[in-house]
């Protein structure tokens, strides 16, 4: 039986959680095809000249498996013990085809497909498709429905045995706050282009008001922060891809955002607003203003600043800057006339850039800035306490100040907690199953 990869529409039924009734079959039929590829390996490799084995290549891939297993909430643990049996049972399957060619009970292939250029992918889309299945539903244990599906020619029962038995030992984390306390690591999703809350240092490593809470974070629930880039445009779509299990960049609370994603309480309150060369502020007054033909506007994509600009602007030049780190640089040296960014942004910017100034004092709109969650309510109820605990006592408004900024409550900010009992966070007990 020879199988290729997973047809596209079954693999977005498997992304979108719509499996058919025997789903639980899926992850044994992904894993067939994966090894029934191993006899057009062993061709490429026969017809090269190299050895099957490649431990360096195996361990390599092992390491990159064990930390996509984190974005399914699969146990990396378990997700390495399954593709270590399947690459232990790759490699006796080429031994077979090996022995076969060179008994001369087989002819030896002539041709082969290349190796690193259509092999070695489509054994990668495969193995991201098995924990895709994986993360839906719990694959199959009953053995016979095992060996009816995996019927790869030159696979000896004892390597059967092996991967079925890992497949039942893997284990899927209950909920993202399960999988951060386990696994011991905190993933955070920064753009690092957004001072005071997120940039890019000296070194090119995030520093920031965030950076520091994260750390704080990190501390409280005793794991490793792992600081994961993103992007504004990319920012929900790695969220949901499960590439991080926080976004703290000071991310505004947006309707849309909120649609497909959870927040936690906000902890800053802004808006936006305009700025520009101190020289030119007297053209620049208003939004009328500003919005007028030949009025350069700045703006960095896929947040609310592109938003703002979009939905407010309809007679300005509108100039689209791929990197907000940058951004400024261009209004200083006049190649734009103004941006629109948070009031936040604009007072350091300011400090920073004595060339530029606020355009105006009040604010065109009112924002709050959140931390970014998947829905997964111990997870929320988790860091939401801790949240709480350091506005209540005050290590959040410290953080602002470290930056060189103050901090607006959001309004109605009320504190749930006192700073007597801030250093409980009883969200985040979690017990192992």
């Amino acid at each position: 039986m020879t199988r290729h990869w997973l047809p596209t529409g079954l693999a977005i039924l498997l992304m979108a959680g719509c499996l058919p009734a025997h789903s639980e079959s899926i992850p044994a039929e992904l894993i067939d095809a994966r090894l029934e590829l191993m006899r057009e390996v062993a061709a490429a490799k026969w017809i090269a000249g190299v050895p099957i084995a490649d431990p360096a290549r195996e361990a390599a891939l092992l390491a990159e498996l064990a930390d996509s297993a984190l974005r399914y909430g699969l146990e990396p643990e378990g997700v390495v013990r399954l593709f270590e049996a399947q690459i232990h049972a790759a490699r006796v399957i080429q031994s077979y085809w090996f022995a076969s060619w060179e008994s001369g009970r087989e002819p030896p292939p002539a041709t082969a497909s290349s190796l690193g250029l259509d092999l070695r992918p489509r054994i990668t889309t495969l193995g991201e498709q098995i924990l895709v299945a994986l993360a839906a539903q719990p694959a199959t244990t009953d053995p016979r429905v095992f060996d009816q599906v995996v019927e790869v020619e030159g696979l000896p029962a004892a390597e059967r045995v092996a991967i079925l038995e890992a497949l039942s030992a893997l284990r899927r984390y209950p909920n993202r706050l399960a999988q951060v306390v386990e696994s011991g690591r905190l993933r955070i999703g920064m753009t690092a282009d957004y001072a005071p809350f997120s940039a890019a240092g000296t070194d090119d490593a995030p520093v920031g008001l965030d950076v520091d809470l994260a750390a704080d974070l990190a501390a409280a629930l005793g794991v490793r922060l792992e600081i994961v880039r993103t992007s504004w445009p990319s920012l929900m779509e790695d969220l949901l891809a499960g590439r991080y299990d926080i976004g703290m960049s000071g991310i505004s609370l947006t309707e849309d955002r909120a649609q497909r994603a959870a927040f936690t309480r906000p902890y800053h309150a802004d808006g936006k607003t305009p700025v520009a060369r101190c020289a030119d502020l007297a053209r620049f007054a208003s939004l009328e203003a500003i919005d007028q033909p030949g009025v350069r506007v700045i703006f960095n994509p896929g947040g609310t600043n592109e938003r703002f600009v979009r939905e407010r602007l309809t007679q300005a030049t509108r100039m689209l800057h791929p990197d907000n780190r940058s951004i400024f640089e261009e209004l200083v040296a006049g190649r734009a006339d103004v941006m629109f960014t948070d009031r936040i942004e604009v007072e350091l910017q300011t400090e920073r850039h004595p060339e530029l100034c606020a355009a105006m004092e009040t604010n065109l709109t009112y924002q709050e800035k959140a931390y970014l969650l998947p829905r997964d309510a111990a997870w929320q109820g988790c860091v939401d306490t801790w949240l709480a605990a350091r506005l209540a006592d005050t290590s959040v408004d410290a953080a602002f100040r470290r930056h060189g900024v103050i901090r607006r409550p959001p309004r109605g900010e009320v504190q749930v907690l006192t700073p007597s009992s801030a250093g409980s966070l009883p969200h985040c007990q979690h017990s192992p199953n």
